[in-house]
């Protein structure tokens, strides 16, 4: 093996080369391959996809796929909590600036890189700029939980316009969110101009137009938010988007089972963020679901688990590994932001709960 190494595989787990997929792809299908069949792809062991028979060391085994999936997630996820840990620091510190005093004549003005817009109007008069000048693509994280029906209708004739001029759209949502009929019918009428895919939670509300300008809400009660034109700042953003896309499971495709009878996918997420010490109105509001179902969701896996109190339950929860993440991104999921998508004509304001 030697001469051979990352140097001439230089990829990760999720992208292997070619030799090394098909030997990879051998040694699930029989279980075992032949060590001589890895001299040329030492990467497939350097990344732990394959590793020593104890009973006979000139034979790998392969490390399972579920379990080389599980690692690539979290490796994933870590990066994403530290990318948004990043940006909530960032919209701190510029909210802070912002609060200091008025903003000196010319940099509050239309070309300038950061503007804050104060109350609702201004949020939509800006939004309302910007889409007419967008030209070929919007991203929009959407919050919380079921979008409202009215809320859909009343942006339709937006998103149209955008997609009459070719704009393609793609919007990632919360898993709750995939029960709105509102949204299915949404999507119907827009076709193939939006794609739609769901987390478990995601960051607060983000609205990119041609990756050019980026909206962000700037302060708790949603009535300032934050125009950003600055190029590396609006860079960051995308990709953080980016990256929340990468981990976000198609609106058409099933959500994956989570390999515990009894427990469904949302309880999975639940139980995670119980182990990590939140509460159940901090839980509710990061999957985007009211306080009262997600009680309902803890006194089933309660009864599943055989747990008699929520002592015991974090317990339970260990031992059953329901402690990693369960494909999410680790951010707050709001509902209500002050910022109107493109597909709305008002903020979603007071749209906290989900089913």
């Amino acid at each position: 093996m030697a001469g051979h190494g990352m140097d001439e595989h230089p990829h990760g787990a999720d992208r292997l080369c070619e030799v090394g997929d098909r030997v990879y792809s051998r040694a699930v299908r029989r279980g075992r391959v032949p060590r001589a069949d890895v001299e040329e792809v030492p990467c497939l062991v350097e990344l732990a996809l394959l590793h020593p028979d104890p009973d006979d060391m000139a034979w790998l085994l392969p490390t399972s796929p579920q379990e080389v999936m599980t690692r690539l997630l979290r490796g994933v996820y870590d990066e994403v909590s530290a990318s948004q840990r990043r940006m909530g620091s960032a919209v701190a510190a510029f909210e802070w600036y912002a609060g200091l005093g008025p903003l000196p004549q010319n940099s509050a003005g239309e070309g300038s890189a950061i503007r804050v817009l104060d109350g609702l109007s201004r949020i939509q008069a800006a939004m309302d700029a910007a889409t007419e000048a967008c030209t070929t693509e919007v991203l929009t994280v959407q919050p919380g939980g079921i979008r409202p029906e009215h809320e859909l209708t009343e942006g339709l004739h937006r998103a149209m316009a955008l997609r009459a001029r070719g704009v393609r759209m793609r919007d990632p949502y919360t898993h709750v969110a995939r029960h709105g009929q509102g949204l299915l019918t949404y999507l119907e009428l827009m076709g193939d101009a939006v794609e739609a895919r769901t987390l478990e939670e995601v960051i607060d509300r983000l609205i990119l137009f041609d990756r050019t300008v980026a909206f962000i809400p700037a302060n708790a009660d949603r009535t300032l938010a934050l125009e950003i034109r600055q190029p590396a700042l609006v860079q960051y953003l995308v990709t953080v988007f980016e990256r929340l896309w990468r981990l976000a499971i198609p609106l058409t495709a099933p959500l994956p089972d989570t390999g515990i009878e009894g427990i469904s996918y949302r309880e999975r997420s639940i139980a995670a963020l119980l182990a990590e010490g939140h509460q159940d109105a901090v839980i509710a509001e990061r999957l985007g679901i009211s306080v009262r179902t997600c009680r309902a969701h803890i006194a089933r896996l309660s009864e599943t688990l055989g747990a008699a109190s929520r002592t015991q339950l974090g317990v339970r929860i260990a031992q059953v590994g329901l402690v990693g993440p369960a494909q999410a991104a680790d951010g707050p999921a709001q509902a209500a932001d002050g910022l109107p998508s493109p597909a709305m004509s008002l903020p979603d304001r007071g749209s906290r709960t989900g089913r």
